[in-house]
């Protein structure tokens, strides 16, 4: 009968290739991380082709704290960031494009009229 505490609870995660984020798969319990890894990889030999296995203990995972998440609250200073609110500017395009400039308009600026020479 093995005693208890003998074996320790791990978190296994993986990556399908290099360039894919790593994710979570799924937990075992093994008795050191050595085994631990040993048994992921042999999961995984049956399941997916795998670029790369990460093995945690459990025990060693920390989560923040409801103090520690309040410093990931954004500041509210920071509204110009987002990028809501210029849907306007598709209209104010549309708007500026139909009184663009003709040539006539543009020469009349010079004083010159079209088909006049000085």
């Amino acid at each position: 009968m093995a005693n208890e505490g003998f074996y320790q609870e791990f978190e296994v995660f993986s990556k399908r290739t290099d360039t894919s984020p790593m994710q979570y798969q799924f937990s075992l319990l093994a008795p050191n991380h050595e085994l631990a890894l040993v048994m992921a990889q042999e999961n995984f030999m049956r399941r997916e082709p795998v670029s790369d296995i990460w093995v945690v203990k459990s025990s060693e995972i920390r989560k923040m704290s409801p103090e520690e998440k309040q410093s990931l609250k954004r500041l509210d200073n920071k509204d110009y960031r987002n990028t809501k609110g210029y849907g306007y500017l598709r209209k104010k395009w549309r708007q500026y494009e139909q009184t663009m400039l003709d040539e006539k308009e543009i020469l009349s600026w010079g004083g010159v009229k079209k088909g006049e020479q000085e």
